[in-house]
């Protein structure tokens, strides 16, 4: 049976930034990180839309909040230190109604909370800006970045392999069993023996939890999120990051157009009940994922609530024309012809027996184990930051 002192499961950047954290913290120490999946950051690190997020939208006192700020910046830093592209093209949330000029005071009113940089356009002033989006007004965003995130997770990978730490690949947990001293797991690589373990399992995460013994109320329901990218003619349709202004009473974005570093611009995405945590192809579908959602009184109450909004994703899902309609709000020179396929992503959403959508980070602790159970964007942009107070925990257990 291999021996260490921590154990991370999970190959993500979540999981990936905790064990660097944890090797920085504790020099010397023994860490060996275990994957599922064949090749890191093969989920929700790598099905995304590349934004380093400012963290505007969140609630003043939240973890996304403080993290997501602090994390946009030690991004950046870490990718300037190791050479990693990224840039800072801004954000531009746009108003297309009266109704969301109104949201979007509100929004500034945050902006100016959180302490971010931002500047507010008039219709006239957006036009000169981004001539080929329409809307009453904009509030920008400058310090809102892109990245690819799988980069940041192998050279984070590479950091923890060269300050003595494990990455295995393949190795999907079977057993949990903590003790009084230990924590004993047992893999399809392995047997190993930590001090402490700390589980960033993303989609599985409930999961792993349920394996190490933990009753929680709260399930994973994935949701897809299906993007296009825009046609090579189209590469340098607009400059920012363009966003809607979000509906409060609803759970996700909406549809957004994202300059990538590799030059492209993709749309999307949407958000459809997912058929499976882990199938990316269009209408994959996992029987024990299904079995086990519908099953779970939390999804129903969910549907209930938001049955509208639902039925509405799915119609985008389906038909290219009612989706290419979303993003003509803002984009109205946009045809059929100019959304190309695109890799989908599929989002880890916790969600409460009752119904109730987790919007921030939620953790489950024992004596010698520490379980991320939701970890919602803006995760990827604040790995760091998480990854460090994940460490800090852990440490703390280790020498309790």
């Amino acid at each position: 049976m291999d021996q260490a002192d921590y154990c991370i499961i999970g190959g993500g950047i979540v999981g990936l930034a905790t064990a660097y954290q944890l090797l920085r913290k504790d020099p010397g120490a023994s860490l060996v990180l275990l994957e599922a999946a064949d090749t890191l950051g093969s989920h929700q690190t790598g099905h995304n839309s590349g934004v380093i997020h400012s963290g505007i939208y969140y609630a003043p006192g939240s973890l996304k909040a403080r993290f997501s700020k602090a994390g946009a910046q030690q991004t950046k830093e870490f990718c300037r230190e190791h050479g990693i592209p990224f840039a800072e093209p801004g954000k531009l949330l746009v108003a297309t109604s009266r109704l969301e000029l109104e949201r979007l005071d509100h929004l500034e009113e945050r902006a100016g909370i959180h302490g971010l940089e931002y500047e507010r356009l008039s219709h006239a002033e957006l036009r000169s800006r981004e001539p080929n989006v329409a809307g009453l007004g904009a509030l920008f965003i400058p310090s809102t970045g892109i990245v690819d995130y799988r980069a940041v997770a192998h050279k984070l990978a590479e950091l923890v392999t060269a300050s003595g730490g494990r990455v295995v690949t393949g190795a999907r947990v079977t057993t949990i069993n903590e003790h009084a001293d230990k924590v004993d797991l047992g893999t399809v690589r392995g047997k190993y023996a930590c001090r402490q373990v700390v589980a960033c399992a993303g989609l599985q995460s409930d999961r792993i939890a349920e394996l190490a013994g933990m009753h929680t109320n709260v399930q994973i329901i994935p949701f897809r999120g299906e993007y296009f990218e825009l046609h090579s003619a189209k590469s340098g349709y607009v400059r920012h990051l363009i966003y809607p202004v979000p509906d409060p009473a609803l759970p996700f974005l909406g549809v957004h157009l994202s300059p990538t570093v590799a030059g492209t611009i993709t749309v999307g995405p949407n958000a459809v009940l997912g058929l499976a945590r882990e199938g990316y192809p269009k209408f994959s579908i996992d029987v024990r994922d299904v079995a086990r959602y519908v099953r779970f009184p939390g999804l129903w109450r969910v549907a209930r609530k938001h049955a509208l909004m639902a039925a509405k994703e799915v119609r985008n899902s389906l038909f290219k024309g009612s989706y290419l309609k979303e993003c003509r709000k803002y984009a109205p020179g946009l045809t059929a012809a100019d959304l190309l396929p695109y890799q989908a992503g599929i989002r880890a959403q916790a969600v409460h027996r009752d119904g109730t959508l987790l919007h921030d980070f939620l953790l489950s602790e024992t004596d010698r184990m520490i379980h991320v159970l939701n970890a919602p964007s803006p995760a990827a942009t604040a790995a760091l930051p998480i990854g460090e107070h994940l460490a800090n925990k852990a440490l703390a257990g280790r020498t309790a």
